[in-house]
C-alpha cells in the first residue's frame, strides 16, 4: 500500500448509521477499510466494463438435468472455450437440478459472450456471471 490520504467525507447520518450496521455484520473493524473495499471494488468493475481487460471470473448455473441433450450442449460449449474455461464444479442439487460453476479467464468481452450463450442454453434456469480483476 502506498502513503495513506485523509479525506473528509459528509454523509446524511441515516446512511452513515446503515453503513454501520453493513460493516459491523461483515465484520470490519473500521469505517476505513469498508471504504477502501467498496472504491476497489468499483475500480475492478469499471475496468471489467472495458472488453479487452483481463478478468476472471465464475459463472453459476443451475439447471434441469432432464432437458434433452443440454448436458451434452453444456459441455460442448466448454470445450468449445477450453483456453478461457479453467474449472467447472458440478453438484447435483436434487433429483431434477444441477449446480454448475465455471471458472473463467480471458478478456472481459470473450468471457462475457461465452457465459450469455451458456446462461441462454435452453433448459438453464438460472445464471449469474461475476468478474473480478485477473490480477494486473
Amino acid at each position: 500500500m502506498g502513503e495513506l490520504a485523509r479525506i473528509g467525507v459528509a454523509i446524511d447520518e441515516d446512511l452513515l448509521r446503515k453503513f454501520d450496521e453493513r460493516n459491523q455484520r461483515r465484520g470490519y473493524t473500521n469505517r476505513s477499510e469498508a471504504f477502501r473495499d467498496l472504491i476497489r471494488d468499483a475500480l475492478i468493475q469499471e475496468r471489467a466494463e472495458e472488453p479487452d481487460a483481463e478478468v476472471v471470473g465464475t459463472l453459476t448455473l443451475v439447471y434441469d438435468h432432464h432437458v434433452r441433450m443440454l448436458q451434452e450442449r453444456l459441455t460442448q460449449m466448454q470445450h468449445d472455450h477450453y483456453h478461457e474455461i479453467i474449472s467447472t464444479l458440478h453438484v447435483h442439487l436434487d433429483h431434477d437440478h444441477c449446480l454448475e460453476v465455471l471458472v473463467l479467464r480471458g478478456r472481459s468481452a470473450s468471457v462475457r459472450r461465452i457465459a450469455d450463450r451458456l446462461i441462454a442454453a435452453r433448459g438453464v434456469q438460472h445464471g449469474r456471471l461475476t468478474l473480478t480483476s485477473a490480477g494486473a
